[in-house]
């Protein structure tokens, strides 16, 4: 027994002596970055403005691979999978979080994935439909209350973000409102501006130029405080839905069993990336907060998000199609 367990000591000794060096000397090539998303969205423009500043700090291509697909779940099946040596890392939002919830996936963030860093946030805005007979929040709450079922409200997809974030703000305002899922924000805003739909709760980025245009009504925003693109719009918490906040965020994780100074150097790298004063402007034209947390700080806010997700998920009885 000394004897196979001196054995598996000395194994273990010269893994561990093998992983410093490499850890030290990382990076030797180009990162993969896969982002749980399709080209072009809110998720991969974030991915790719963090990327860019990233690969001159690493003295290596950071390369965004885009794999869309079951609200992230693909992507994250195929990170899960990856070698846990820093060289495949996965870029998610809150939807992959979501759609964990409800749907079976054979991956656990948890389980399978140790956090690098949040990223961004961008918080979730309360629009209507203009022909909507509403001022504020207190007004579409009453009107809902008067009108039972028969406010359609927009979302990216069953058990999607939108969809819950919905759920949420009509559970804690006792009103009933009626779901129409759609494939994604480019399909369900045009049924905002012709009142087929009545409200939507999405991404600030994604809605407020329609409001600037007059083709939607802004009633409030979703964060703790008020955000600087438009001041002079309530939180939803002023707006008299208490601890109402939801935002859409983005964050980097790295396959279970990468070594800690490889995460420690990529979370100094995001810190540099999100801190350029350029990356911060390009992110607040999106309504985009850039953030830095650290990784006990992402993993933890990991944690509120899931058990917060999957309260809302039981009462709203929100189940996989």
């Amino acid at each position: 027994m000394k004897t196979v367990a001196g054995g598996i000591a000395t194994a273990l000794a010269v893994m561990l002596g093998m992983a410093a060096p490499a850890a030290a000397q990382y990076p030797v090539k180009p990162i993969r970055l896969i982002v749980s998303s399709g080209a072009g969205g809110g998720l991969d423009f974030v991915a790719r403005q963090v990327a860019v500043p990233m690969s001159e700090t690493l003295g290596q291509q950071v390369v965004v691979d885009n794999r869309a697909g079951a609200s992230g779940s693909i992507a994250a099946e195929l990170a899960s999978q990856a070698a846990p040596d820093g060289y495949t890392l996965m870029f998610l939002s809150a939807s992959l979080v979501v759609y964990g919830i409800v749907n079976k996936t054979r991956y656990d963030l948890e389980r399978d994935f140790t956090p690098v860093s949040q990223v961004a946030a961008a918080p979730y805005m309360l629009a209507v439909t203009p022909a909507l007979p509403v001022k504020s929040v207190k007004d579409l709450v009453a009107h809902a209350k008067a009108n039972p079922e028969k406010l359609n409200y927009a979302s990216t997809g069953n058990a999607s973000l939108a969809h819950l974030a919905t759920e949420l703000f009509a559970h804690i305002t006792g009103t009933r409102l009626t779901h129409i899922p759609y494939k994604g924000v480019g399909a369900a805003v045009p049924d905002l501006f012709s009142g087929r739909l009545h409200l939507a709760f999405l991404s600030m980025g994604s809605l407020y130029g329609h409001v600037r245009a007059g083709r939607l009504k802004a009633l409030a925003v979703a964060s703790k405080e008020r955000v600087k693109m438009a001041p002079d719009l309530p939180t939803m918490i002023e707006a008299g839905v208490p601890g109402y906040v939801v935002t859409q965020w983005h964050g980097m994780l790295a396959p279970k069993g990468t070594p800690r100074p490889v995460i420690e150097r990529l979370h100094q790298d995001v810190v540099k990336a999100v801190k350029k004063q350029e990356v911060a402007s390009r992110l607040a034209l999106d309504g985009t907060d850039a953030i830095a947390s650290t990784p006990k700080q992402f993993g933890d806010f990991l944690k509120a998000e899931r058990k917060q997700w999957e309260r809302v998920a039981k009462v709203a009885n929100v189940r996989a199609n």
